[in-house]
Formats: C-alpha cells, structure tokens, sequence
C-alpha cells in the first residue's frame, strides 16, 4: 500500500510541475527593450530615421497635426497634460520632456497606437489617419518642443 501512495504522489507531482511549466510557456513573450527599458521597435521601424529633421516647414506642419490630433491628450506643449488627460489610464507621457527617445521608437509609437502590449493605452494607431510624411512632421515637431 505504501509503494502504491508513493507511486501516485509521484505521478501526481509529474502532473502539476508538467501543468505549471505549460503554464510558464503559454505566457506571452515581452518584447526586447532597449536600454532605458522600453520596449524597442520592431525591427521594421528599427532603423527609421527622420528625413525631415530641422526642417522648419516641417515643424510648422508638425505643429498643426499635434494640435489638431495629439495635443488633446499630450498637451500643447508635450507634457502629457491635456484637457483629455485626466480621463485616461494610462495617462499620456510627457513626450516633451523625453528627448532621448529615438526618430524610430516615436514613429512605431505613433504609426501604431497604443493598444499593443505592453502600452494598453487608448492613443490610435496613426498610421491609418496620417501620410508617413506627416508623421514625420510631428515627430520634428515634438523635436523642437523637446529643445
């Protein structure tokens, strides 16, 4: 009887660790950051660089599109703190005061919204609004609010 038990506890403890490690694999895999831990861009915005960079017609465009669709949310200045802002979860982030992120994370960012992993964020996917010229246009726009 007491080999039996014993037997059964193993088969059940090989149940539960094989349940557990199907668990841990099922999980969704976090997407690579980069350095100031942030997700990185997907390698197919990963190289983007602004073609319109200190452009000040650019910026004037820019400026137009942010206030007519980002500052809501992000501010007229950037800093997150638009009429809308309150109402959200998350809030929108301070991009004013985030020059440290690279033309290819904004534009990923901007291109494709908010609703992915890990963002969970109610900011569109732009790229179904906004020529790719035009978000280059706000991205050298929110450049010249950075400094």
């Amino acid at each position: 009887m007491y080999r039996y038990k014993y037997a059964l506890s193993l088969v059940l403890m090989a149940i539960v660790l094989w349940a557990l490690a199907a668990c841990a694999a099922a999980q969704p895999t976090p997407p690579p950051s980069s350095e100031d831990g942030r997700p990185a861009p997907p390698a197919e915005y990963a190289a983007m660089t602004n073609p319109l960079k200190g452009n000040a017609s650019a910026i004037e465009a820019g400026k137009s599109i942010y206030n007519s669709n980002c500052a809501s949310c992000h501010g007229e200045k950037g800093l997150g703190d638009g009429p809308a802002a309150k109402s959200l979860n998350p809030p929108p982030k301070p991009l004013a005061q985030e020059a440290y992120l690279t033309d290819a994370y904004l534009y990923w960012r901007i291109a494709e919204g908010g609703g992915m992993e890990p963002f969970r964020s109610v900011m569109p996917a732009w790229k179904s609004f906004l020529k790719q010229e035009q978000i280059w246009q706000v991205i050298t726009y929110l450049r010249f609010l950075m400094g």
